[in-house]
């Protein structure tokens, strides 16, 4: 049979080159896997402890799965859904909350970080938290379990959220019997750290350093072109440990590769390195571009594809629960 893998994305703001290497192009890459069925939805009930803004909620979620669908998701390959279209989720999530501890949600690192933030002003430790915040690792459990999800795609930073479905799917098949597939984290080591256009090792909104996968040519030269580099002369050998060179990689071909660090090596102007690297971004990223173009222009399709999926996630949902309900004798 094959494993399920299950990913979330939630809406909120424009996606960059980082996201893009280190979520997106793995996630293809696993849904033309013909050893799996892949999940993939719009978190938009994860987004509402960040996001209060009606508008900008339904204006990020149409963004991001536009997005997704011009980056490469196939809705014919994979289950793509906008997470409150399908009602089981949160039917799932009061099932759960009635097997899962207050000490293990205690243990969680949002809800921790928000109880240090508010201890370190002086404030009630849960001044700034709501129940959003403290069920998040429920909800999230509900997302995984709802559809026998064996493989969750994520990076290091969320391995806790994955160790909690598992500790929930567990503690209900042992009071309830088996119902539950029980998940396991699959860990993206990436692509390590993608450098910011200011010469950071890390690529950031919150850095205001980043390159938007779906920059006009434009833009896009311009960024390249603000690239922090050093004070080497034209002619001097290049150190290939710098920022241009290591986003030229994540681009290139093994012989593109090997041909430009030559160049470094030989002495290439800095302004040459840049043509080069803008070069080999936008044609790479063009085809995503006019797709993304046709999307935005296009909303209604979107919004069918999403209406589909969501359609065809219901179906495998309703199953889930029917398994839960009769098990815990709801029905």
């Amino acid at each position: 049979m094959k494993q399920v893998v299950l990913t979330g994305i939630k809406p909120t703001g424009i996606l960059h080159i980082g996201n893009y290497f280190g979520a997106i192009k793995p996630g293809i890459e696993l849904a033309n896997n013909p050893d799996y069925d892949c999940y993939y939805f719009i978190a938009d009930y994860h987004a509402l402890n960040i996001i209060k803004d009606k508008q900008t909620l339904k204006d990020n979620t149409f963004e991001m799965a536009a997005s997704w669908l011009a980056c490469g998701i196939d809705p014919k390959r994979v289950v793509f859904y906008q997470q409150s279209k399908v009602p089981e989720v949160t039917e799932l999530n009061w099932l759960l909350s009635n097997v899962t501890s207050k000490g293990l949600m205690n243990r969680a690192h949002a809800y921790k970080a928000m109880v240090e933030k508010a201890e370190a002003n002086g404030d009630d430790p849960d001044a700034y938290v709501n129940m959003g915040l403290f069920n998040y690792p429920i909800l999230m459990a509900a997302d995984i379990l709802l559809f026998n999800t064996k493989l969750v795609p994520i990076g290091q930073d969320q391995k806790q959220h994955v160790e909690m479905a598992r500790d929930i799917a567990k503690a209900f098949n042992k009071r309830y019997g088996y119902t539950f597939v029980v998940p396991q984290d699959l860990i993206s080591e990436g692509v390590g750290l993608i450098p910011g256009t200011d010469g950071q090792n890390k690529m950031s909104k919150s850095h205001n350093n980043i390159i938007p996968i779906f920059a006009t040519e434009q833009e896009l030269k311009k960024l390249i072109s603000a690239i922090k580099t050093d004070s080497s002369l034209p002619t001097e050998p290049k150190s290939t440990d710098c920022a241009l060179f290591n986003l030229y990689k994540l681009f290139a071909t093994e012989e593109q590769r090997a041909a430009m660090a030559k160049r470094y090596a030989e002495g290439i102007s800095w302004a040459d390195a840049k043509a080069a690297l803008f070069e080999l971004i936008n044609n790479y990223l063009s085809p995503m571009r006019e797709k993304y173009n046709y999307y935005k222009a296009h909303p209604e399709v979107v919004k069918q594809i999403l209406a589909e999926g969501s359609q065809r996630a219901r179906a495998v949902a309703k199953e889930t629960i029917k398994r839960a309900r009769l098990a815990m004798g709801l029905d």
